[in-house]
Formats: structure tokens, sequence, C-alpha cells
């Protein structure tokens, strides 16, 4: 079982976009995803968040928004249960990253590059301001073979 955090910093209607080419044997290779990646030992979801945002990008987070927990089933890969947050305030320049390319996406855009089909999904919920939410998606292969979603908190 793998822990980890995704997050999607949002700056005048864009997202901060991870273009996944530069990593060897990734499984996202070519992909565009936000930041983040695997909890250390002993590490809250918080700060494995603010370490990681930290080292792919060089920014500092100032405030953050926890929005749901993402379970991956894959016949290629062990569980993965990632932490999704959304960020719009932070500090610092941004830097470059190993793992590939950090664009500034308008998130009208967002649904035109290439993507895990079950990251719309969440796009769709994070957009929606449902609520915390907890998704599984299982994939076979690439292909997303089950999604199943259930909203807690809704706002008043």
């Amino acid at each position: 079982m793998k822990l980890t955090t995704l997050c999607y910093i949002e700056q005048d209607g864009r997202y901060l976009m991870l273009h996944r080419i530069k990593k060897e044997n990734d499984l996202n290779q070519d992909k565009w995803i936000g930041v983040g990646g695997k909890f250390e030992p002993g590490e809250s979801p918080e700060e494995c968040l603010l370490r990681e945002v930290r080292e792919e990008t060089g920014l500092t987070l100032l405030e953050y928004r926890f929005r749901g927990i993402v379970t991956f089933i894959s016949d290629e890969a062990e569980t993965e249960y990632m932490h999704l947050f959304t960020a719009e305030r932070f500090t610092g320049r941004l830097t470059g990253c190993n793992e590939g390319e950090l664009v500034w996406v308008p998130k009208k855009e967002i649904k035109k590059l290439k993507l895990w089909e079950g990251d719309l999904i969440f796009f769709r919920l994070l957009e929606e301001e449902n609520g915390f939410f907890s998704l599984k998606l299982r994939y076979e292969k690439e292909r997303l073979a089950e999604a199943m979603t259930k909203i807690y908190d809704r706002p008043r």
C-alpha cells in the first residue's frame, strides 16, 4: 500500500501542472498531474504535502484545503491512497522539477491534456465544491474499469 499527496495549486484561473517527462520507469510517464509524492515515515498528510510542494516547485504553501481521498486500485501497481489538496496562497519562486516540466495551465484547458481517465472525475468534484470526498478508481492497465464516489460534509 502506498500513501501519497497530490496538490493542485491555483493562480489566476490556472492550475500548476507537472508534465511527467523526466523520470525513468514512471507510471505517470507523459501524463499531466499536480505536484506531490509519497509520505516519508512519520509524516502527516499535511507535512508530506508541504514538503513535496517545496521540493518539486520551490513554493511554500500558506493556505491549502484537504479536498478528498482517492483510492487507486490497479492490476499493474500497488494500491495507492492519495490525499488530494488544493491551494491558492503561496510564497516563493517557481523552480525547475526533476520529474518533469511545471506549467501554469488554464483550468478550461485541463481536459485537453493527456490525463488519467479518473483525473477528470476528481477535477469535476473539485470544480463542483460539493465537500470532502472519497473516490475509488480501479484501473485495468490504463483503462478506468470502475469509479465510485462518496461525498461528505456538503457545504451549507
